[in-house]
């Protein structure tokens, strides 16, 4: 049995020095393969998810720039981003999105900045990360996010809506875009009921899980710095709520997850 952490930023300047025995720990703990995500700590931080993939033949890299960091979007910016995409490791575009919860950069350059990604991304052929983050209590980021997919034609790229937060309807017009649904160690929280309701609603074969590393442990890590390790915790949730093993449940995300960023193919 084995599991893939779909997931994890773990080229990040706080994990970096320590990702190889990050990764001994994973390994340890039943975990194959890891994507290690390169935006969200600014857009010269994604060469250190380049770095560590670079370095460890079970680990794929993605670049891109966090809606965080959508204010950093210009020409220089999209000519590293390209550079980057010819790394014979990098597999995905992301993460890029909305995020209204935080409004770190605002939300024209977060929607321009994702707009512009996904048309890197169908122009270089890879699939995209998606980060998708609402307002308390609203959908808005939500909507935004699958107008701007339409009028970019996100359909004709595809790819990952990374740690889901959304509800059923939100997923499934993810579903209908071509874009696969992760779910992470929010999974597993005590006040996400809701979530676990969408989680078991949804087709396994359209799963994956990830650990979003250092962030987010899951239970009974929680309040910890989480690391890849820890996504069999959220195989086992995901697997409770759909009623099968987790044994099943390991195997399609792993296949799920290698089918979304077409790793069969990848040098």
């Amino acid at each position: 049995m084995s599991f893939f952490d779909s997931h994890a930023h773990i080229g990040a300047p706080e994990l970096l020095a320590e990702a190889g025995a990050i990764l001994a720990r994973a390994r340890a703990a039943g975990v194959s393969g890891v994507l290690a995500v390169g935006a969200g700590y600014g857009i010269g931080a994604n060469a250190g998810a380049v770095a560590v993939a670079e370095q460890h033949p079970d680990v794929w890299a993605t670049v891109g720039v966090h809606p965080h960091d959508a204010s950093e979007w210009n020409p220089l910016a999209e000519r590293a981003l390209e550079g980057w995409l010819l790394h014979r490791r990098v597999v995905a575009v992301g993460e890029c999105g909305l995020d209204y919860h935080y409004d770190h950069s605002p939300r024209d350059a977060q929607q321009q900045c994702l707009a512009e990604q996904i048309r890197i991304a169908e122009r270089k052929g890879f699939p995209l990360v998606i980060h998708a983050r609402a307002s308390e209590g609203s959908r808005d980021a939500f909507e935004d996010l699958l107008r701007i997919f339409d009028e970019a034609g996100a359909e004709r790229v595809g790819g990952v809506i990374h740690c889901f937060t959304g509800d059923l309807v939100f997923a499934q017009d993810c579903l209908a875009r071509g874009f696969d649904i992760s779910f992470s160690g929010i999974l597993t929280f005590k006040n996400a009921e809701e979530l676990r309701h969408v989680a078991a609603a949804l087709p396994l074969e359209r799963l994956l899980i990830e650990t979003d590393s250092p962030l987010l442990a899951p239970v009974p890590h929680r309040g910890k710095r989480n690391e890849p390790a820890f996504v069999v915790r959220v195989a086992e949730c995901l697997a409770e709520l759909h009623g099968t093993s987790v044994e099943r449940l390991a195997q399609s995300t792993r296949e799920r997850t290698y089918h979304a960023f077409r790793l069969e193919d990848a040098r």
